[in-house]
């Protein structure tokens, strides 16, 4: 799928997931605006992208301020001229369990995954409506926004933000032409690693250079970082012109749409509900099917 022509800014894009959104966009031909934190990391990335053919410019900063978005959106426009896509990538870990979470654990994670998607995707929106000619804004969202997660009430609370945003700004931005979407990958990172499940799994693929075995890449829906950039590129182009408003999976060889929250069971009474009302129907009635929280835990096969 061919992006000639376009303009990427990728936040969060000198390591992992971040860059190789970064590389497969530049190979589809976009120019794309590098940013991490780490000026090495970003080096590294425009330099691999330059040695492969493509066309980057990078940005060390931290993304969450207004400064920090205006001057992204400011470098595209200055190094080639618009803006047509941004992807709001970069993102950080502070888990601890709720008791033992600091304000200072939960700030900075807020700042960087919630903050730092609003305030680069509001200068990347006026942007886009000035250049009146569209645009793409792709979030990065996670299962652990989408289900809770153990030990991540910062980081599943502003992934939860995230998909909820995307929702408000594609009715926001429509007239505009510009799609809003959040996309909700698993991959193998060093993040993933960590999992019991996974991590041998993943470090023998990684020494043996075989391919992660089909109970990760269909059932638990976990690949490689390069199996989630075809979603990726699919958002940024004209292709994409009619999905907007979506929380999107991708993982190894499973592609899945995200339900939004909606009104499983109801149920009505005359004049209001008392709580002993509720209390005498709730396990017959509404909370007879309870949903399930939390993101399950991975199942290896037998033997």
């Amino acid at each position: 799928m061919e992006l000639d022509g376009k303009v990427v800014v990728v936040t969060g894009s000198g390591r992992g997931l971040g860059r190789a959104y970064a590389e497969a966009l530049a190979a589809a031909g976009a120019s794309v605006v590098v940013n991490d934190v780490d000026r090495d990391a970003v080096g590294a990335a425009v330099g691999a992208i330059t040695a492969a053919g493509g066309t980057a410019t990078g940005v060390v900063a931290a993304v969450g301020g207004t400064e920090t978005a205006d001057e992204l959106v400011g470098t595209a426009v200055r190094e080639f001229g618009r803006l047509d896509v941004l992807i709001t990538n970069a993102g950080i870990l502070r888990d601890r369990v709720l008791w033992k979470m600091t304000d200072d654990d939960f700030d900075d994670v807020v700042r960087v995954h919630l903050r730092g998607t609003f305030t680069c995707a509001r200068a990347a929106a006026a942007r886009m409506r000035e250049q009146g000619t569209g645009g793409r804004i792709i979030l990065i969202s996670s299962p652990a926004g989408q289900r809770g997660n153990f030990g991540q009430t910062n980081y599943a609370a502003a992934k939860a933000g995230i998909a909820a945003m995307a929702r408000t700004w594609a009715m926001e931005l429509a007239r505009a032409g510009v799609t809003v979407n959040a996309v909700v990958p698993v991959a193998a990172t060093e993040m993933t690693k960590t999992i019991p499940a996974f991590g041998p799994v993943i470090e023998e693929s990684e020494r043996t250079g075989e391919p992660l075995p089909d109970w990760l890449r269909k059932d638990e829906g976990l690949g490689t970082v390069e199996d989630v950039t075809g979603l990726i590129t699919f958002l940024a182009s004209d292709a994409s012109k009619d999905v907007t408003g979506q929380a999107i999976g991708i993982g190894g060889d499973r592609l899945a749409l995200w339900a939004h929250p909606k009104e499983k069971a109801v149920a009505f009474a005359d004049g209001g509900w008392t709580a002993e009302a509720i209390a005498e129907q709730w396990s017959a009635g509404v909370g007879a099917e309870p949903e399930t929280y939390g993101i399950p835990a991975p199942k290896a096969p037998e033997g």
